[in-house]
């Protein structure tokens, strides 16, 4: 099988989706590597060390779009590059489809077998592509909050830990999966008051154990949440229902009771947000707007901006999954793997994942009645 690696072009994604390594499994296994050149730069890996490897490096992404059986991203097709993608290929990236209707109907249109990272999902629940990103980008957001605190970004002018005397900053942290215990240990680490809000008590009941006492825990329903936000220094959402549109849990008069300076983190917003005052994503170019005196920050590729780290911890899961599609081909490994399946979200024509058809109004086939 031709694999294809494009460069990431959507704003400052500096990841790339395979490294040196993978093109040494793949080669190995008897596949074409095609990589555009400049692909691995940013996250430091030279065209050099891809070729050391075997693999073929090409000037231009239409070069390696229109030679490649498969096209393995870091995220979502941007734009620019629907026109790129040819009929029946497969794509093995971030889609994070449910908010984004124009992507979906090209992938239809071009009957793309689209695998999500973000939906491969084990039989307990994990969702093991999506963890390493969750990891990085829950401790990006404290990392991000704390310096939108300054008050050269319009921030209220808080140190997040405080100092001898004075009191540390009120952070929340909505939803107590990966986000949010990675959030809630970078942000005690830095002498935060730390306060995690979920509607799981079992999920409560193990931040508890986990941090000892040192992290305050509260079952979300909207007067909890009203409270919690009213007093918040730093809001961080890392709510997540896999594959769909996140829920709204954050409302505009919410944040208008926030005080003024306070910073909002939705890490939720590649699949569409969890604050109602964020309508859109922004970009690590310009990665925050103010909206009733709070500062929001809303950038749909955290990750991106750590690329040595999170290129290499995204490889290391995905890379297994990758190279059991292009061996066996896409559509026995996923019926060899319900965990890939379920990766599964447009197959010839079709949406095949129920939370991506249910939030753009689709009509949902299941993968099993068409593989």
């Amino acid at each position: 099988m031709i694999v294809g690696i494009p460069k990431e072009i959507k704003n400052n994604e500096s990841r790339v989706s395979v490294t040196p390594a993978g093109v040494h499994a793949l080669i190995k296994s008897g596949h074409k590597v095609l990589v555009e050149t400049g692909a691995g730069i940013e996250s430091g890996i030279e065209d050099s060390e891809y070729l050391a490897e075997g693999a073929l490096i090409l000037q231009q992404a239409k070069e390696v779009f229109a030679q490649s059986d498969i096209i393995v991203k870091v995220k979502e097709p941007i734009e620019s590059e629907y026109a790129l993608m040819k009929e029946g290929q497969t794509l093995f990236t971030y889609l994070h489809l449910a908010p984004n209707l124009p992507l979906t109907d090209i992938l239809i249109k071009k009957k793309i077998t689209a695998i999500a990272y973000e939906t491969v999902q084990l039989a307990n629940g994990a969702l093991p592509l999506l963890i390493p990103m969750s990891e990085v980008a829950g401790r990006m957001s404290v990392q991000v909050g704390a310096t939108m605190l300054q008050r050269y970004h319009g921030g209220v002018g808080m140190l997040l830990g405080g100092v001898t005397g004075v009191l540390p900053a009120e952070v929340t942290i909505i939803g107590a999966g990966t986000v949010g215990m990675n959030a809630a240990k970078m942000a005690v680490g830095l002498g935060a008051h730390v306060t995690v809000i979920d509607i799981s008590k079992p999920r409560l009941t193990y931040v508890d154990d986990v941090f000892n006492g040192r992290v305050s825990t509260l079952v979300s329903n909207p007067y909890n949440m009203a409270q919690l936000t009213k007093k918040s220094d730093l809001l961080i959402s890392g709510v997540l229902v896999a594959g769909a549109k996140a829920p709204k849990l954050v409302s505009e008069e919410m944040v208008k009771d926030m005080k003024k300076g306070s910073v909002i983190v939705d890490v939720a917003i590649d699949q569409g947000g969890s604050v109602e005052t964020i309508d859109h994503s922004t970009t690590h170019d310009n990665p925050c707007f103010e909206k009733h005196g709070v500062i929001h920050y809303s950038v749909a590729n955290m990750p991106g901006a750590v690329p040595k780290t999170s290129t290499y911890a995204l490889t290391g899961s995905t890379l297994p999954y990758l190279l059991d599609i292009v061996n066996k081909g896409a559509e026995a490994a996923m019926k060899d793997d319900p965990a890939l399946l379920l990766g599964l979200n447009t197959y010839k024509g079709h949406v095949t994942y129920k939370a991506v058809a249910d939030g753009l109004n689709k009509e949902y086939v299941p993968a099993e009645e068409l593989l």
